[in-house]
């Protein structure tokens, strides 16, 4: 079992000034350069704590928000990858639907593995829909647009040889020709976000590791879907380690030092609904199935946990949104969602969110890495590989 530390990087600092949206549409006159210079460099410092912790590291990317400063995940992790001596570190994801250039990608891709030792692994995804305005996409065709940059990166980091060139629908390049290529052959692990089953099956005959975020109840059924076909497709069940799923967390000494760190975090989920109403869930961008599952609800919106309108602590942890507690509490928690869901290996754990502070983002972070996560590794290492019952 692996433990990640993410944060999205936010200007949360700003957020009281706002009036409306976080995303998008908000002027970038509330955000103040001298402050966000202050949280990238206190974010990075964490990361690298987390990696003297023994934490691996995960980042992501949005634009044009004050809930996620990472414009880049390459970016971010070519920083971590001189900084960090052993961490393993994930992007997931690069958004390759809005970039413009996934030979440009495939590139930083392999830069950065080079440079960190052959530490990195990669998740590839679509884009957030409220961020195709900004990248002047259209949601109808950007799947067929995702795959094809998939392909592309997936043979540049896999080619040895004379350049080749690509002549696509959406993407043409004469001459393709990595410099340097990836340390670990033929490519870094492979990471894909799964929301329903049908993506999950996608990723298992991938043979990439399959994330959910914040999936609740419906994991369960999203992790039997991948390891039924993993085992049609490779022959063998999959292993935990091919599955990971996400969740806030934040750990404390006691009961009042919880609670109020718990409430800290949690506006992190208050800032998260506001977007402008029109790139919520724009035309064309989710399937069919996922729109009537979500008209038949009842909820409005992309957020949906199916918790209660101000759920509890002990709700949030049961509904596998936001595990907190101390290291006994938390440790509990974790395990109960894992035999529930019929258990993972990997463990993203969103430990920065909302009003936390540096001091107790790190306190949490070595009260979880010294009380909690080797309980969690001891509980889980005798179980079986995930498989599903006949």
């Amino acid at each position: 079992m692996r433990f990640w530390h993410f944060n999205e990087q936010s200007l949360h600092t700003a957020w009281a000034e706002i009036d409306g949206p976080t995303k998008v549409t908000v002027p970038n006159t509330y955000c103040d350069p001298t402050v966000a210079h202050e949280f990238y460099n206190r974010y990075l410092d964490e990361w690298m704590i987390a990696d003297d912790l023994g934490f691996d590291i995960m980042v992501n990317e949005h634009h044009a928000s004050a809930n996620c400063m990472s414009i880049s995940c390459t970016l971010t992790l070519a920083i971590l990858a001189r900084q960090t001596k052993k961490a393993r570190l994930l992007a997931l994801g690069i958004p390759i639907a809005n970039r413009p250039d996934p030979y440009r990608v495939a590139e930083e891709i392999a830069m950065i593995d080079v440079i960190s030792g052959g530490r990195l692994e990669v998740g590839l995804v679509k884009a957030s829909p409220f961020e195709l305005v900004l990248s002047n996409q259209s949601p109808a065709r950007l799947m067929d647009r995702y795959w094809e940059g998939h392909d592309l990166i997936v043979k540049a980091l896999t080619h040895v040889g004379a350049p080749f060139s690509w002549e696509g629908e959406f993407f043409q390049y004469r001459n393709v020709n990595l410099w340097p290529r990836p340390l670990q052959q033929p490519l870094p692990p492979m990471w894909m976000t799964c929301s329903s089953e049908k993506n999950a099956r996608i990723a298992a005959r991938l043979g990439y590791v399959c994330a959910t975020f914040f999936n609740g109840p419906k994991t369960k059924a999203l992790f039997d879907s991948y390891k039924d076909e993993y085992l049609k497709t490779h022959g063998k069940p999959a292993a935990a380690d091919r599955l990971g799923y996400l969740a806030l967390s934040v750990c404390g000494h006691n009961e009042a030092q919880v609670q109020e760190r718990y409430a800290k975090v949690k506006t992190y989920l208050d800032a998260q609904p506001r977007t402008p109403k029109g790139w919520i869930n724009p035309p064309g961008y989710e399937s069919v199935e996922l729109n009537a599952g979500a008209l038949k609800s009842g909820k409005k919106g992309r957020i949906n946990f199916g918790l209660p309108e101000n759920p509890t602590v002990q709700e949030m942890a049961e509904g596998g949104i936001f595990f907190a507690g101390t290291p006994d509490e938390i440790f509990h928690q974790y395990k109960n969602f894992y035999d529930k869901v019929g258990g993972y290996g990997q463990v993203l754990m969103l430990g920065q969110a909302g009003y936390l502070t540096h001091e107790e983002t790190v306190d949490s972070m070595t009260l979880f890495a010294k009380e909690v996560a080797p309980r969690l590794r001891e509980a889980t290492a005798k179980g079986a590989p995930a498989t599903v019952a006949a």
